[in-house]
């Protein structure tokens, strides 16, 4: 198995350079691929920022992705449970914070809008400090 950079997997989903998006289809397709929690992380902020993706539309792509046959993620569990928040309206990055940190008795953070979010998605041990 042979990790993966966040430039490869854009380059998969988006389709955008003809040489580049064929060999990372190549590499994906024909071998087993590990991605890393902050590749995925990196991945959503890129299809968002750089090429325009809604919060639905990376969730949607980076599903798929993450269903591919070949392909493994780091703590597959806990980004799922993030893209199932991030669908809830929650940032990725937000919603990876609270998954990895599960066990804990609570979350702190000046992060208004996060304490929205996490409480409105059933994380009431949010709170602002």
């Amino acid at each position: 198995m042979i990790a993966i950079d966040t430039n490869i997997v854009v380059r998969y989903l988006a389709g955008d350079h003809p040489e580049q998006s064929a060999r990372a289809r190549s590499i994906i397709d024909g071998q087993l691929v590990f991605i890393a929690v902050t590749v995925a992380l990196e991945s959503e902020w890129v299809l968002r920022s750089a090429y325009g993706y809604s919060r639905i539309q990376s969730v949607h792509a980076l599903r798929a992705f993450c269903g591919l046959p070949t392909v493994n993620v780091e703590d597959a569990d806990c980004v799922s449970d993030a893209l199932d928040l991030m669908e809830k309206s929650m940032d990725f990055g937000d919603a990876l914070h609270l998954a990895r940190t599960a066990q804990c008795s609570g979350f702190i953070t000046f992060d208004r809008k996060f304490v929205k979010a996490a409480q409105a998605a059933g994380f009431n041990q949010v709170s602002e400090a």
